[in-house]
C-alpha cells in the first residue's frame, strides 16, 4: 500500500471523528493518565488492517506503543489477541474506534474473500475484486481482498480498459452497422490509445457477444450474467478460437454458486460482494489503566535504557 495515502486516509477518519474535541475523554480521563490493553477478535476469521490501526494510535500521540501480535492474512479465533496498545490513555481512548472500524471492515472484507477462495479450491481460478468499493477506501479494501487470498480487478479507470455495453452503445451511434462492428471499432480504438502492458477487455453478455469480441481481437473477455451451460458454451467456443484470451465472470456471483462457475473453466471470477457486501468481523479494545511498570517502553525509551542513560 502506499503508505502517504494510508496516512491521509487514517487522518481523515481521526478528523472526522475527533472534529474538535473529544467531550467525555477531555472532562473525565486525567492528563497523566497511562493505559494498556489489547485489541481482540470476538469471532474467527482472516485478520486485515491491523497495521492501519497502529497508525490511527500514533498518529494521534507518537507516544503509544502499538505492538501487532498477529500478521494481516492470519486466521484467527474467537478471543485472540491481535495486537496490544500502551501509553497515554487520552490519545488511545479517542484514537479507539477509528482504529477498531479500520480492523472490523478490512477483516471482515478478509474473511469474506477467504471463504470465495475455499469454495474454489481445487480449479485454476481466481477470485477478483471490482471497482464497487466504498468511496475513498478503495486502496484499503483492495489490500484486503489481497490479505484474503483474492487478486486485485482494476484500482480505477486509469490502469486497465474494460470496454462495456453503454460504451459500445456510443459506438453504435456513430454509424456503426452492427454490434459487431461496434465491438471492432471499440476495441480498435482503445488498441490505439492503449499503452504497451495494457490490455483490452471486453463485456459479453451473450454467445453472439463472446464471438464478436474474439473477432474483434480482445483480449480478455467478461462473461457477464450468465448461467452455468452459457458460461460453459463460452470457454468452448473461446478455447477453440484462440490461445490467450482470458475469460472472466461476473454477475450474481455468490458463496453458493462460485464453485460452478470455477468448473466451467474460467479463468477469474470477480465478485462484487467481497468489498459492497462483506459483514466486519467484530473485534474490540479490551483497556485498563496501566499499573506502575506495566506500561511497555517505546521504543526511544527502550533505546535509552540500553545506552546506560
Amino acid at each position: 500500500m502506499n503508505f502517504l495515502e494510508v496516512c491521509r486516509l487514517v487522518d481523515e477518519a481521526l478528523s472526522e471523528d475527533l472534529g474538535a474535541g473529544d467531550l467525555t475523554t477531555d472532562v473525565i480521563v486525567p492528563p497523566a493518565a497511562m493505559a494498556c490493553g489489547e485489541i481482540v477478535s470476538r469471532s474467527a476469521g482472516v485478520v486485515a488492517g491491523i497495521p492501519v490501526a497502529g497508525l490511527c494510535f500514533r498518529r494521534l500521540d507518537s507516544r503509544i506503543d502499538f505492538q501487532q501480535a498477529v500478521e494481516d492474512g492470519a486466521r484467527v479465533s474467537r478471543n485472540h489477541i491481535l495486537a496490544r496498545v500502551s501509553g497515554p490513555a487520552g490519545p488511545i481512548l479517542k484514537a479507539e474506534r477509528v482504529a477498531l472500524n479500520f480492523v472490523q471492515r478490512l477483516s471482515g472484507i478478509a474473511t469474506l474473500t477467504s471463504r470465495f477462495v475455499a469454495a474454489v479450491e481445487g480449479y485454476p481460478v481466481r477470485i477478483l475484486d471490482t471497482r464497487k468499493t466504498t468511496p475513498c477506501l478503495r486502496i484499503l479494501e483492495k489490500y484486503a481482498v489481497r490479505a484474503g487470498g483474492g487478486f486485485n480487478h482494476r484500482l480505477g479507470l486509469y490502469d486497465g480498459i474494460l470496454i462495456k455495453d453503454n460504451h459500445l452503445k456510443f459506438r453504435r451511434t456513430e454509424g456503426a452497422a452492427c454490434s459487431a462492428g461496434a465491438v471492432r471499432a471499440a476495441v480498435s480504438a482503445a488498441k490505439r490509445a492503449a499503452k504497451h502492458l495494457h490490455k483490452i477487455e471486453v463485456e459479453a453478455e451473450t454467445l453472439d457477444e463472446v464471438k464478436e469480441a474474439i473477432d474483434a481481437g480482445a483480449d480478455a473477455i467478461l462473461l457477464d450474467n450468465m448461467d452455468i451451460e452459457t458460461l460453459a458454451d463460452a470457454v468452448e467456443i473461446v478455447r477453440r478460437s484462440r490461445k490467450g484470451i482470458m475469460l472472466e465472470a461476473s454477475g450474481n456471483v455468490s458463496i453458493k454458486n462460485v464453485r460452478k462457475i470455477a468448473s466451467t473453466g474460467v479463468d477469474a471470477i470477480s465478485v462484487g460482494a467481497l468489498t459492497h457486501s462483506a459483514p466486519v468481523l467484530d473485534v474490540a479494545l479490551e483497556l485498563r489503566p496501566a499499573k506502575e511498570g506495566e506500561r511497555r517502553k517505546t521504543k526511544g525509551e527502550s533505546k535509552k535504557e540500553q545506552n546506560g542513560e
